[in-house]
């Protein structure tokens, strides 16, 4: 699945990046490459804790 992403870069020049999609699932990362990385992680496990959970999976776009 495949899922929106938003990056911005904070004041610090670290970049955040958020699914709107699945409410708090945010990540960052130094390089804009690190944040894609680990905001692919993090979809990763909180689909599969709502999976272990039995909760529905919000839709993709």
């Amino acid at each position: 699945m495949k899922y929106r992403i938003l990056i911005e870069q904070d004041e610090d020049g670290i970049f955040v990046a958020e699914c709107p999609s699945l409410p708090g699932c945010i990540s960052q990362g130094k390089t804009r490459e690190e944040v894609l990385e680990n905001i692919q992680d993090a979809i990763k496990g909180y689909l599969e804790s709502l999976e272990k959970h039995n909760e529905l999976i919000p839709c993709h776009y």
